[in-house]
């Protein structure tokens, strides 16, 4: 067993962690493991949004990220998603990962900067940029299997061994390796500034993201029927009450999404991703709260009942990026869209 932590970014602590040294988690998780080289990374989200049916630029705009994709300096991994927001509209977002800032820059120069463009404005279209490019120490992963990564992780050099720091309340916290020294308290607040049709976001300090998803494409028989009645009712219901509710409790924005394949049909997979004010307000939520406790209590039921046999993928990665690391930028969009409630 090992520290969540890789050496290289060890070191010595301001902050204890919840957990004595002899802790040993009951189940096994693992986390991604990048390259010492690899100081940043790049989390782009390309939305597009709209009313009732899909008018065909949306189809138009889609092929164009998808293609924007294969060029030079292109993300080392993608996927797209979509959902239903609170106000109705249907959301389909292009996700895309970077582990070298300096291509990103270069590739968003010349095919990500028109997304929100004023040419756009007549399309009948919203769209949004969302990108977070945090310093590695500022964000962390965990997965139930190796044999399956998702968003960031894909870029990996490799997953770890059984890691230590998991299964108990605090543990992403104690997984980021800048926990070890900062409190990672919210700073500031956010403020829009708004350009004709286009809005931008200026970001509050360590806002907290969190992309947490399940892949049950392996899963067969009672176990899929389990998690189709049993889990994923309960989860829906604790992901529409921060998709709708959530802004009280310091959630700006959830989505839950279902993963789609280049031709829009959907996968099986699905993720809740959200903006946070802070970690501690995700903590609160995770620990505390009815909707986040039954979530908790129906995925052990169903861990339990299964034990090792259980053939559902489990996965998340957490983020406090720090005020420059964030970028968000809104076109023709409605007013309840991703961080424009953060004002």
């Amino acid at each position: 067993m090992e520290s969540a932590i890789p050496p290289h970014l060890r070191s010595d602590r301001a902050r204890p962690r919840r957990i004595p040294d002899d802790y040993a988690p009951p189940y096994p998780s693992f986390v991604a493991r990048h390259k010492p080289s690899v100081k940043r990374v790049v989390m782009a989200y390309f939305g597009v949004q709209y009313p009732g049916e899909a008018p065909a630029t949306a189809a138009t705009a889609l092929q164009r990220i998808a293609a924007a994709f294969t060029a030079a300096n292109a993300p080392g991994h993608w996927d797209r998603a979509s959902y239903v927001d609170e106000a109705g509209f249907t959301n389909i977002i292009s996700i895309a990962y970077w582990d070298a800032p300096a291509s990103f820059d270069a590739w968003f120069a010349i095919h990500g900067r028109d997304w929100t463009a004023d040419s756009r404005v007549g399309e009948g279209l919203g769209y949004f940029i969302e990108v977070l490019r945090p310093a590695v120490e500022r964000y962390e992963t965990l997965f139930s299997a190796t044999d399956r990564p998702e968003g960031i992780a894909v870029l990996a050099d490799s997953m770890s061994d059984v890691v230590q720091e998991h299964a108990y309340w605090g543990g992403a916290r104690d997984r980021i390796p800048l926990s070890q020294t900062d409190e990672m308290a919210p700073a500031g607040m956010a403020r829009i500034v708004t350009e004709g049709a286009r809005r931008r976001v200026l970001p509050l300090g360590n806002l907290c993201l969190i992309r947490s998803g399940q892949d049950w494409g392996d899963t067969e028989a009672d176990e899929l029927h389990m998690y189709q009645h049993e889990v994923e009712p309960v989860l829906r219901e604790g992901m529409e009450f921060l998709r709708d509710d959530g802004l009280a409790i310091g959630c700006f924005a959830n989505r839950y999404m279902r993963v789609i394949d280049a031709d829009g049909a959907p996968v099986d997979k699905s993720f809740g991703m959200s903006w946070w004010k802070s970690l501690a307000a995700l903590e609160r939520w995770s620990e505390s709260h009815p909707t986040h406790l039954a979530i908790f209590s129906a995925a052990m039921k169903y861990l339990q009942a299964l034990g090792p046999a259980a053939r559902l993928k489990l996965y998340h990665e957490v983020t406090v990026a720090a005020a420059d690391e964030q970028f968000f930028e809104y076109l023709n969009c409605h007013d309840r869209t991703g961080m424009l409630r953060a004002e």
